[in-house]
């Protein structure tokens, strides 16, 4: 059946013929709204009843709900039927009161394998299909104590480039006014580095954000952490975030976990430099650099957080190059970056 709160107006009036775009809006907006679909003054009996016939909700049930004990942010580990497979969902608090942030995931696992990230030790299960991708939100956004949802990032489990149809499914409904009604701007959605992927964000949903995870700007460091770049060459991953900006108007984001010992160096740091000033020249933009601390991912975690995150940026601000500290909150409930294990 079609998963009615993952579909868009425009997708329902072309999946039921007896629906007109006006009673979509309606019928869209009631699903939303957490209201059934049903006749109104402006939807026909007909319609609903086509409608009734062709679709439902699904829903996630949440296995747990837990909140930080050190800061507002709240994890949610989710179960999809029938096959019982489970994910994470974070919710990240803004410093606007009463707005937040969800991190959703767009897999069950990853395959990506990114040594420094929990998800990719679980190796990929599948793909979440747009409903479950949607729905996290819906969870999230019921169970507010007050406020709003103003944003999305999608950097929970799974790399949402590898899962893009369903993806961009999910941000047409989110942007949607008559569903989530959530600006496009305010959301991010954050890769590893697939430049195929990238273009087509950048064509086919050119007012969403794009972050990348970058680890070095060194080629061969970048390979010690991230296997991923062994198929797709750093150049040409900044090639396309490139024309992504270019197309877009929008600055990527280029986040970085340093490691102790691994891409924390003064050469990584002027590597980054020349990267962000060659960036700049060729897009007239610059990327926003975001400097992420590393958290433990277990007890035989490969890692240690750097010592030289200071010094590290430092080296940024002399060469004029802005960098920010991501606070990555919940590391006590495995809800901080890197973190999400479906546990």
């Amino acid at each position: 059946m079609l998963a009615l709160q993952a579909v868009t107006p425009a997708a329902l009036a072309d999946a039921v013929p007896e629906v007109t775009l006006a009673e979509a809006r309606k019928i869209i907006a009631q699903v939303h709204r957490g209201e059934p679909v049903a006749a109104s003054s402006a939807v026909r009996r007909t319609a609903a009843a086509a409608v009734q016939a062709v679709g439902h909700v699904p829903v996630l049930e949440i296995v747990s709900e837990v909140a930080s004990a050190i800061d507002p942010f709240v994890k949610y580990l989710c179960e999809s039927e029938p096959r019982g497979d489970r994910f994470e969902t974070v919710r990240i608090p803004l410093e606007d009161q009463g707005r937040f942030t969800v991190c959703v995931s767009s897999q069950v696992g990853c395959a990506l394998a990114c040594t420094f990230c929990a998800t990719g030790r679980l190796g990929l299960a599948r793909n979440l299909a747009a409903w479950e991708i949607v729905e996290q939100v819906r969870v999230v956004r019921a169970r507010l104590p007050r406020g709003r949802v103003h944003g999305v990032v999608f950097q929970g489990m799974g790399e949402p480039l590898a899962n893009l149809d369903a993806v961009l499914d999910s941000i047409a409904v989110m942007t949607e006014p008559c569903a989530l009604g959530i600006d496009a701007r305010a959301i991010t959605v954050c890769t590893a580095g697939l430049p195929v992927g990238i273009r087509r964000l950048a064509r086919e949903a050119p007012n969403v954000r794009l972050g990348l995870s970058l680890s070095s700007a060194i080629a061969a460091n970048r390979r010690k952490v991230m296997p991923i770049a062994d198929r797709h060459d750093l150049d040409d991953v900044i090639e396309a975030v490139a024309e992504h900006a270019q197309l877009t108007g929008h600055a990527p984001m280029w986040a970085l976990t340093l490691l102790d010992g691994v891409n924390d160096s003064d050469a990584d740091a002027l590597a980054l430099v020349e990267r962000a000033r060659a960036f700049a020249a060729t897009t007239g933009k610059r990327p926003r650099i975001s400097i992420v601390a590393y958290n433990a991912i277990g007890g035989d975690d490969p890692y240690r957080r750097s010592a030289r995150e200071a010094a590290f940026r430092a080296v940024l601000a002399a060469a004029q190059v802005a960098s920010h500290r991501r606070y990555s909150g919940g590391s006590d409930v495995g809800a901080a970056c890197g973190q999400l294990a479906a546990t």
